[in-house]
This record gives C-alpha cells, sequence and structure tokens, in this order.
C-alpha cells in the first residue's frame, strides 16, 4: 500500500471511511462520506485514476450508458458543473422525452418534453469525470490494484473495523476503519462474510430474464435522427427485442440491440444487421445503410436480476455498510442502477449527520422503502409481463401489467400521457403517480380508443442485409463479457 498521508485531527482522532470498489456507486459514496470523515480511501483492485476507456472491472463499460433524469439531477447535485463539463467533452444534449424517438410495443408515442435534459455521455468518459471530480477531494484516496481479502472485526463480530487487502506479491495488509462501505457490485462477496462471522444468509431475490445485448460504435455519413437524440424501441412481450441508438461524444453513434430469454442478438455483422432489421422499427435499419462501423460488436449476457433483503436481517454488524449493486441489481435494459446508486448515495449521507457510526439496520430500511422498492416493483411488473420468465403473478401485478399495457397504448395519442410516463421511467416521480385520477381518465379514454396508427411489422425472415456506408467489420461471434462484473466493480 502506498504511504498514508497524516490526517488532521479534529476533535478527537481523525475517522476514517474506505469504500471498497470505484464504481459508480463506490464514488458516490466516497463523495458524501468525506463530508463526514477525515479520510476516505477508495479500493480497488483495477487501475482507475487516469484511465480513459473501458476497465476490466465494469465489463459493461463498452455498451450503452443510460443515467436517468433524476440520477443526473442528483449528479449535478454531488458534482457541480459535471453536465457542462460532459457537453464540454462533446456529449450531445437534448430533452429526456421530447427529444428522443421512443417506441413502446412497435409504435411511437406522442412528443412531448418534460424539461429535462439527456446528456449520453459513453460509460468511459462519465465513470473518469465522476472519478476526477471524486479525486479532486483533498480527503479522498485511492489504493489502486489491491485485491480485497475479507473484513476485520471484534472478536464477537459485532462491530467490523476495518479490510484485509493484498497487493501482487506482497502479504495482507490491513487498513484499519470507522466505517467499511461494501460498493462492489453484484459479486460482493459481504453476504458469504457475514455468515463466516456467524451471521444468517441474507435473503436474495433473482429473475431469470436471459437477457443478451450486442453493442456497435458507427460513424454516421448522414444524419438519420433528423434532429432528434436517440432512437429507442422497448421489448415487449410481443416482440422481446430492443434497441438503444443514440449519439455520444466524439461525433459517434452507439448501438445497443438486445433480447429476452435467450433471444441474443449475434456478434456477426451480417447476422446483427438481419436481427435488427426484424425489429419493429425500421428507422434504425435504414439509418445503418449510412453508418461506417468504427469497431466490432461486443456481446453482454445477463441472466439474472438479483436483490439482497439487507433490510430484513435481524442482526447486522456495526461499522459495515452496502451499496449499489451490491444490494440490487436491476435489469439494465431499464438503465436504473445508476440513478439507484445516486439516491443510495443521498440515503447515505442522511445517516451520517450525527458524527455516530451509521445505524445499519435502519439505513438498509430506508434505502429499501425510499429508493429500491419503486423501481424494483416497476421492473418485476415489465420482466414478468413476458411469459417465459418464471415469477408470481399475483392480482396485484396482473392489473398493474394491463395498466402499464394501457399507459403505453395511451402515450401513442395523450402527450400529457407520454409526459407522466416518462417521469416516472426517468425517476423524477414515483410510479403511483400514473395513478392519480385525472391520469387514469386520460389513460382509459386514449386506451379504450386503441394504439394511434399501424405498428410496424418486422419481417419473419432477414432479408439482404444494409450495405453500410463503410466495410463492415467481422465479428468473431464470441466476444462476450461476463455477467458477473469482476468483485472489485
Amino acid at each position: 500500500m502506498p504511504q498514508e498521508t497524516p490526517r488532521p485531527a479534529a476533535d478527537g482522532d481523525p475517522t476514517r471511511a474506505v469504500v471498497l470498489g470505484a464504481s459508480i456507486a463506490g464514488l458516490f459514496a466516497a463523495r458524501v462520506l468525506a463530508e463526514a470523515y477525515d479520510e476516505v480511501l477508495v479500493v480497488d483492485r483495477d487501475t482507475v485514476t487516469g484511465v480513459d476507456g473501458p476497465r476490466r472491472g465494469r465489463p459493461q463499460g463498452k455498451h450503452i450508458n443510460a443515467m436517468h433524469v433524476r440520477g443526473r439531477v442528483v449528479m449535478e447535485e454531488l458534482y457541480p458543473g459535471i453536465t457542462d463539463q460532459l457537453i464540454a467533452d462533446g456529449t450531445p444534449v437534448g430533452d429526456y422525452s421530447g427529444s428522443v424517438r421512443w417506441y413502446f410495443r412497435g409504435r411511437p408515442v406522442k412528443r412531448a418534453d418534460i424539461g429535462y435534459i439527456a446528456v449520453p455521455a459513453s460509460a468511459p468518459l462519465m465513470e473518469r469525470r465522476i472519478r476526477e471530480r471524486t479525486a479532486e477531494l483533498a480527503n479522498v484516496r485511492f489504493v489502486e490494484r489491491c485485491d480485497i481479502l475479507g473484513l476485520i472485526a471484534t472478536a464477537d463480530h459485532a462491530q467490523v473495523t476495518g479490510v484485509k487487502v493484498q497487493r501482487s506479491g506482497t502479504p495482507g495488509e490491513t487498513i484499519a476503519a470507522d466505517l467499511v462501505v461494501d460498493a462492489t457490485g453484484r459479486g460482493s462477496r459481504t453476504p458469504g462474510w457475514l455468515e463466516a462471522m456467524g451471521y444468517p444468509r441474507v435473503e436474495e431475490e433473482r429473475t431469470n430474464i436471459g437477457l443478451g445485448y450486442v453493442t456497435q460504435n458507427y460513424k454516421m455519413k448522414a444524419d438519420p435522427y433528423d434532429g432528434d437524440l436517440a432512437i429507442i424501441a422497448v421489448a415487449s412481450p410481443d416482440v422481446p427485442r430492443g434497441v438503444i441508438f443514440t449519439k455520444t461524444e466524439g461525433d459517434t453513434t452507439l448501438m445497443t440491440v438486445y433480447g429476452i430469454l435467450g433471444d441474443h442478438p449475434p456478434t456477426d455483422q451480417q447476422g446483427l444487421y438481419g436481427f435488427v432489421k426484424r425489429l419493429p422499427v425500421p428507422d434504425i435499419h435504414e439509418a445503418l445503410k449510412h453508418a461506417e462501423p468504427l469497431d466490432e460488436p461486443v456481446a453482454f449476457r445477463f441472466p439474472t436480476t438479483q436483490r439482497r433483503r439487507y433490510e430484513r436481517m435481524g442482526r447486522f454488524p456495526a461499522g459495515l455498510l452496502v451499496i449499489g449493486d451490491a444490494v440490487s441489481c436491476f435489469n439494465p435494459v431499464y438503465a436504473q442502477g445508476m440513478t439507484v446508486a445516486a439516491l443510495s448515495a443521498l440515503t447515505l449521507r442522511s445517516h451520517l449527520h450525527s458524527g455516530a457510526t451509521p445505524d445499519a439496520r435502519q439505513y438498509f430500511r430506508d434505502l429499501a422503502r425510499d429508493v429500491i422498492d419503486p423501481p424494483w416493483e416497476m421492473t418485476r411488473t415489465v420482466d414478468l409481463g413476458f411469459d417465459g420468465v418464471e415469477g408470481k403473478r399475483d392480482l396485484k401485478l396482473r392489473i398493474g401489467q394491463r395498466y402499464l399495457a394501457m399507459v403505453q397504448v395511451a402515450a401513442t395519442r395523450d402527450r400529457s400521457v407520454t409526459r407522466g410516463y416518462m417521469r416516472a421511467a426517468g425517476m423524477l416521480d414515483r410510479p403511483e403517480q400514473l395513478m392519480r385520477p385525472g391520469m387514469i381518465v386520460r389513460v382509459l379514454l386514449n386506451a379504450l380508443r386503441g394504439p394511434a396508427g399501424p405498428a410496424a411489422v418486422p419481417p419473419a425472415v432477414a432479408d439482404t442485409p444494409p450495405e453500410p456506408a463503410g466495410t463492415p467489420l467481422t465479428g468473431s461471434g464470441d466476444r462476450i463479457s461476463p455477467a458477473d462484473p469482476d468483485p472489485d466493480e
């Protein structure tokens, strides 16, 4: 480990918080911890400082990077001016709803601005800017290329007092801490560590969605957007495929196309074009005729969503908290993860004001109720709309699915419905806002009329793939990122 610098003592001994994992969730956590602790160490197995491109610990870094409106608002609150930084980096900007060509169930919705912008920076760029802004804090330091071996606790295991780490070729070392925050992602080892300390296994919920997606970057020879920021088609039970086709920094267009329940896009170039052509969104297949591939298609597999129910544990050691994907790992198609991480940091901040070690059980209860429950229930409602996804479908869920389908139909006719739906999707409003009496009336009246216009029907079999502007690269067909990030992500 690098030599520690002296820490100024305040009223007593200096305090230290240790964050495990330099993920987005870990960076947000470090940002708020820096307000309450004299020193914050961020430990990661990767080299993270000075890294510009995708890194090993974030295998999704080559794929679409979407942060909902609420997440960007919180990010701006934590790092004032960061939105302008991303725009200065060349990231395009537009209204989250009105500047995007949204398709639900194969039909475009009525355009409606919501007054909040989307800034579709790539994953490496956004992570780098957040990391740089976090590193600028005087009391934050990164401990890199360091494996996390386990927790250190008191003899009775009632209090976590630090973490054991190891650099390559060196013996294990202990970093003492007043608080340890696990932000190591879905591969978190906290459940096993707790069991080894005599705590019960944390309850887990998983839903097998069989998601697979493929991403490719393009240089456009003609503008397919007609002034729009992106074209997004959301998968539905009728067509379990979707696509995000968006501008990003560097005058680049990024396409991520996906399929549910094993209906995965191929990574060979012509096969990918054929998959896109079978989408009920002709705009994108047409756009690819004017696209020059900049790299090979890269695949990612995400078999299950996962939620660890720490809020239901009867006992939990003091001095340890968990955040981000290490608690709840959402279906990435709905892009909730980074926003949940940002909101989780605000919940963490609210538990730091007293100066005492946060009450872990109260933190997890607040996190579940205020941050995770709403998007988790929305995700579950949508995922269980696909017949092949296993899970309990009670009356409440079926009613929610039916109403959501009506909202999507009504949005093809009514801008107010689009606006309300997009505010909920952007996590500005809780989903219950769509159940207000006035909104229910609008949804019912418009849904009863049926969707506006005919749905685009994809051909049953792909025809000749488009002839793009550049020479297509030939994908190897086997470049698949792992579903589980490295433990330090």
